[in-house]
Order: structure tokens, then C-alpha cells, then sequence
């Protein structure tokens, strides 16, 4: 017999109208407990494939993340290297070119000091060749000099003896001038004495 509620809250029999949670659960479970065991099934199905699903991808993240990683510090290295080496060929080069730049430094102090000493041996012998000419030249001078000396005191002896010759000729002549007058003669004094 089924129960008729008189007043709400009360059935005819005087127990509660209210039934119990566990009574509510158990006509529940016979109107849906098919379905919702089904549902359940489908969603703990669901739960397990998405959480296998997520920690694949996870592990394919990861693994990709750590092959690009892995990648990565290679390709950094491989540029740390290449830069490491290119760094010490340029140091290298660098102290090449500075003890070349050294080198070429000392090879030109001593081409300076040779041209500074051959400049100043150049100069003394110029000086010696100076002196020497003038020396020379002197002494050319001092003997044209004597010979310019002695051909003038000969020419002015000759033009001194010269002269007394045509004295001597004016005489003669004023001589002979005077015997052809007459023999008379003039009371003049010859110009020698």
C-alpha cells in the first residue's frame, strides 16, 4: 500500500513525508543509475585519455624543448668556438703585426743613424775636399801671382829700357839734325843726363 500525504510534510501513517537521503539515492540509481554509471564510465574514460593525451604531449614538449635546447647550446657552442678561435688567430696576428711594426721600427732607427752617420762623414769629406781645393787654389793663386809679378816687373824693365833707347834715338837724331843744320848746336842737354 502506498503511502497518501494528508498534510504536507506527514503521511497517513504518521511517519515523516521526507524521505531520506538514502532512499532518494536509491530511486535515483534505479531511474539514472544506468546512464549515469555509463556517463561516468565515459567521463573517467575521457579523464584517463586526456591525462595519457596531456602527459604525451607533455613528454613530446619536452623532448622537443630539449632536442632545441640540445640544439641551441650546440649551435652556441659551435659560435663560441668559432669565436674563441677567431679571437685568438686575431690576437695572433696582432702580436705578429706588432713585432713586425717592431722590426720594421729598428730597421728603420738603423737606416737613420746609418744616413746620420754617412751624412756626416759625406760632410767631412766635403770639408776635406773644401780645404784642400782652397789650399789648392791658394797656392794656384799665389804662383799665378808670382809668374803676373814677374812678367810685369819684365815688361816694365823692357818698357824701361825701351825708353832709354828712344832717348838715346831723339838724341842721335837731334844729333844728326844739328850736323845737318850746320854743325851748330843748340845749347840744349841731352835727355840722359
Amino acid at each position: 500500500m502506498a503511502k497518501i500525504p494528508t498534510q504536507k510534510g506527514k503521511s497517513v501513517n504518521g511517519t515523516p513525508a521526507d524521505p531520506s537521503p538514502e532512499s532518494i539515492d536509491q530511486v535515483r540509481d534505479l531511474l539514472f543509475g544506468g546512464q549515469m554509471r555509463m556517463v561516468d564510465s565515459r567521463i573517467q574514460s575521457l579523464d584517463e585519455r586526456l591525462l595519457h593525451e596531456t602527459s604525451a604531449l607533455r613528454a613530446e614538449f619536452e623532448r622537443q624543448i630539449g632536442d632545441l635546447d640540445g640544439s641551441i647550446k650546440k649551435e652556441l657552442g659551435r659560435h663560441a668556438e668559432r669565436l674563441a678561435s677567431e679571437r685568438t688567430k686575431r690576437v695572433e696576428d696582432l702580436k705578429a703585426l706588432n713585432s713586425e711594426l717592431r722590426e720594421s721600427l729598428k730597421v728603420l732607427e738603423r737606416r737613420h743613424q746609418s744616413l746620420e752617420e754617412t751624412a756626416g762623414l759625406a760632410d767631412a769629406e766635403l770639408r776635406d775636399h773644401l780645404v784642400k781645393n782652397a789650399a789648392a787654389f791658394s797656392s794656384e793663386l799665389a804662383r799665378t801671382s808670382e809668374r803676373i809679378t814677374g812678367e810685369l816687373q819684365r815688361i816694365t824693365s823692357q818698357l824701361q829700357s825701351e825708353k832709354l833707347d828712344s832717348a838715346a834715338i831723339a838724341t842721335g837724331l837731334t844729333d844728326l839734325a844739328a850736323k845737318l843744320t850746320g854743325g851748330q848746336t843748340s845749347g840744349k842737354k841731352s835727355p840722359r843726363s
